[in-house]
C-alpha cells in the first residue's frame, strides 16, 4: 500500500517540476493582520504558495491558517509547525485548518516523522521535513531515508542566527541535490539577486521571508523574485542582502544608525554622554585605541601615524580636560583617511573641525589645550563610559551617538542591525498609510501582565479600584 501511495504522489511532483521552480512566501510575523496585508500583496504579486510562519503560528495557532484559507481560497498554504513529537494529532489539526502542507523537524525520531507521513496521507496534507540541525553525510542519509518514506518534500533551512553570521544556504544545496531525486526547498536570506542562483543550484522551492515581508512594497518585490528565478538572472538590491566581508560590514554600518545597532545588541554598545562636534555626519570602521593622560596629546597625535585608512581612533583621555585633540590633529587624520575620531577627554578647536568636515565625537568642548608628555599606550583595551574597548571593534557615530560592536561579532551585527532597519521601513510604510506604531504593532497586546498576590494583575487591580471610587 504504501508503494502505491508513493506512485500515486510521483505524478504531482513531475508536474510540479515541470512547471519550473515554486517561489514560497514566508510570513514570520507576530501579528496575524501584519501577515494578512502582507499576504495580500505577495498574492497579487504572482504568490501561489504561502507559509504561516512558526512565529506566526507560534502567536496565533492554527488560526492563522484558516483566516490565510479564507481569504486565500485556491492558494497553497504551508503551516510551519517544525513538529517534533505528536505529529499525528499535529497534522491532523493542520490539514482540518486549511493547510496543504506542514512541517515536520529532521531533528525528531524517525516515529514522529513517520506518523506525520502517515496521518498526511489518511488527511490529504503534504509533509515538508525540514533538515534544520543535520548536515553533511547525514544529512544526505536522512533526505535519502525521506524520499524512501514519500515525503512530499524536504527543507534546507538556514537558520536566522546563522544567516546573521554570514551563512549560506546554496553549499548545502549543490552538495545535496546530486543525492537525492525528491524536491528540495531552500531558506536562508534569499533576496532577488540570489533567487536566481539558488535555482541553478538545484532548488525547487525557493522560501523567501525578509525580502517580501519587509519590504515596502511587497507586491513589487515578489515580481521581482519571480522574474529573477525565471529568467535566471539576479536582480540588483540594495536591501535584504547579508555581510561577510570588511567591505560589506562598513557598507552595512554606514547605512543604519545607532539606535538600529544598539536594537541589534539588546540595547546595549553605547559609548555614553559623547557630544557630536557637528550633524549629519556618520563614521564607521574599526579602531585604533589610546590610552592616555588628561591632557597629554603626545600619544593620540602618535596614533595617527600608526591607524590606517578608514579606521577611527579612540582616545581614553581619563574623561578630564584640558584637550588632546584640536585642529591640526584633524587635518593630520583627513590626510592619512581616518574615519574619525572619538575621544573620553576634552577637544578644541571645535569652529575648524567643523569647517573641516571632519567626524569627531567627545565628552568635553574646551580652548585649553595640555601638553605632549608622551604618557599611555597604542592598542590597547580601554574603558569609555563604563565600555571596555579593544583594538579592532568597531566604532559608529552619527547625530545619536557612538556605539561599539566587538570585532568578533562585527559580521552578526551588521547583519542584525539591517535587519531592524528593514524591518521598521516595513512598519513605517504602514504607518504611513494611515496608521500608528501602537496599532501597527498591536502594542498593548504584547504589554506584560504581572500577577500579583490574590491573582490579579496590576491592570486589573487599578481598573477595580476605579470602579469602587466611581
Amino acid at each position: 500500500m504504501d508503494l502505491i501511495l508513493r506512485r500515486a504522489r510521483r505524478p504531482y511532483a513531475i508536474m510540479m517540476s515541470a512547471m519550473g521552480p515554486t517561489l514560497q512566501v514566508a510570513l514570520d510575523f507576530l501579528e496575524l493582520t501584519r501577515a494578512l496585508k502582507v499576504a495580500r500583496e505577495a498574492v497579487r504579486g504572482g504568490a501561489e504558495w504561502i507559509e504561516a510562519g512558526t512565529p506566526l503560528i507560534k502567536s496565533e495557532g492554527l488560526e492563522a491558517i484558516r483566516a490565510l484559507r479564507r481569504e486565500f481560497p485556491r492558494a497553497y498554504l504551508i503551516a510551519d509547525l517544525k513538529t517534533l513529537d505528536a505529529g499525528r494529532a499535529e497534522f491532523e489539526a493542520a490539514a482540518k485548518a486549511g493547510a496543504n502542507c506542514a512541517t515536520v523537524c529532521s531533528t525528531g525520531s524517525d516515529a514522529t516523522i513517520l506518523e506525520c507521513i502517515d496521518a498526511g496521507r489518511n488527511y490529504g496534507i503534504d509533509v515538508a521535513i525540514d533538515l534544520l540541525g543535520v548536515h553533511g553525510d547525514a544529512q544526505v542519509e536522512l533526505a535519502r531515508k525521506c524520499q524512501e518514506w514519500g515525503a512530499h518534500h524536504v527543507g534546507l533551512h538556514l537558520p536566522i542566527d546563522d544567516q546573521m553570521r554570514g551563512g549560506d544556504p546554496t553549499t548545502e544545496l549543490l552538495r545535496l541535490r546530486p543525492h537525492v531525486d525528491i524536491r528540495i526547498a531552500v531558506a536562508g536570506g534569499i533576496n532577488s539577486e540570489t533567487a536566481a542562483e539558488v535555482v541553478r543550484a538545484g532548488a525547487d522551492i525557493v522560501i523567501v521571508g525578509g525580502a517580501v515581508t519587509k519590504s515596502a512594497d511587497a507586491e513589487n518585490a515578489v515580481r521581482l523574485i519571480l522574474k529573477a528565478m525565471r529568467d535566471g538572472v539576479g536582480v540588483a538590491t540594495d536591501l535584504y542582502k547579508r555581510a561577510r566581508s570588511e567591505e560589506e560590514i562598513r557598507r552595512l554600518f554606514e547605512t543604519v544608525s545607532t539606535p538600529n545597532i544598539s536594537d541589534a545588541m539588546h540595547r546595549s554598545g553605547e559609548l555614553a554622554e559623547l557630544i557630536p562636534l557637528q550633524t549629519g555626519r556618520k563614521m564607521a570602521g574599526p579602531c585604533v585605541t589610546v590610552r592616555t593622560y588628561p591632557g597629554d596629546w603626545a600619544k593620540p597625535v602618535e596614533a595617527i601615524d600608526v591607524a590606517k585608512p578608514g579606521e577611527v581612533l579612540v582616545i581614553d583621555a581619563g574623561s578630564r580636560g584640558p584637550a588632546v585633540w584640536g585642529e591640526l590633529a584633524s587635518e593630520s587624520c583627513l590626510q592619512r583617511k581616518i574615519a574619525g575620531v572619538v575621544i573620553d577627554g576634552a577637544i578644541r578647536d571645535v569652529d575648524a573641525i567643523r569647517a573641516l568636515g571632519f567626524p569627531a565625537w567627545a565628552r568635553i568642548l574646551t580652548p585649553t589645550a595640555g601638553e605632549p608628555k608622551g604618557f599611555g599606550e597604542i592598542n590597547v583595551p580601554v574603558r569609555l563610559g563604563g565600555v571596555t574597548v579593544s583594538p579592532g571593534d568597531w566604532i559608529i557615530g552619527d547625530d545619536s551617538g557612538v556605539v561599539r560592536v566587538p570585532g568578533a561579532r562585527a559580521v552578526e551585527i551588521a547583519n542584525r542591525a539591517m535587519d531592524v532597519l528593514e524591518k521598521e521601513n516595513r512598519l513605517r510604510g504602514e504607518i504611513r498609510a494611515g496608521g500608528t506604531l501602537a496599532s501597527v504593532s498591536e502594542l498593548i497586546r504584547w504589554e506584560k501582565r504581572i500577577v500579583e498576590e490574590g491573582g490579579a494583575t496590576p491592570l486589573a487591580k487599578e481598573a477595580k479600584n476605579s470602579d469602587r471610587a466611581l
